[in-house]
């Protein structure tokens, strides 16, 4: 491996693999800790500490959390569905995977699906070369209605009103997940009372 290889500075998280792939032997991996070119996040994955871009602490969530997707409150923020904040990232992930770390920064929520819930409506978002699992829209929207109870009564109302008033809304692809994840009754008592 070549003294040249550097790393990309558009990039936030590494895996291990992804290093190797970019010519880096672990000793390279150890020797760039050392130097403050990059920190250790776990066994896995590594930061980017020269990052040069959009901040995102989606980002984490593929680190701390294999095969997450993020979901609730902070997917409704990402669509522009609320004005809440969240303090913390909602990550779903299977429910018999395991997390062995959480940091502190970015805090993450963990939400523990089914595998049908969790495979339902999940989407890759790219921003440059950095990447997000994400549930798309309607997924969003149905997971908020199924879990009210545990997001709130209110953020529940704002969400659905949100999404009621986008011009992308497509209410056959909501009502078809709604089905599919056992909450299309509740679902269609909120649209009567909303539409």
């Amino acid at each position: 491996m070549s003294e040249s290889s550097i790393l990309p500075e558009d990039k936030k998280l590494f895996s291990v693999q992804e290093l190797k792939d970019y010519g880096f032997s672990l000793y390279k991996i150890s020797k760039l800790v050392d130097e403050g070119k990059l920190i250790k996040l776990n066994k896995r994955y590594y930061e980017n500490a020269e990052y040069c871009g959009e901040e995102s602490d989606f980002y984490y969530a593929e680190a701390y959390a294999p095969k997450g997707v993020i979901c609730l409150l902070s997917a409704a923020v990402y669509y522009h569905l609320t004005t809440f904040i969240p303090d913390a990232v909602d990550v779903a992930i299977p429910r018999k995977s395991k997390v062995s770390t959480i940091p502190d920064w970015p805090q993450i929520n963990i939400h523990y699906y089914t595998d049908s819930r969790h495979e339902l409506g999940a989407i890759t978002v790219k921003e440059g070369k950095n990447e997000f699992q994400i549930y798309d829209i309607e997924k969003t929207v149905v997971d908020i209605v199924f879990y009210r109870e545990k997001v709130g009564i209110e953020e529940t109302k704002e969400i659905l009103v949100s999404y009621l008033q986008r011009k992308d809304r497509n209410l056959n692809r909501l009502l078809k997940y709604a089905e599919l994840m056992k909450c299309d009754k509740t679902m269609r008592q909120y649209l009567e009372v909303l539409v």
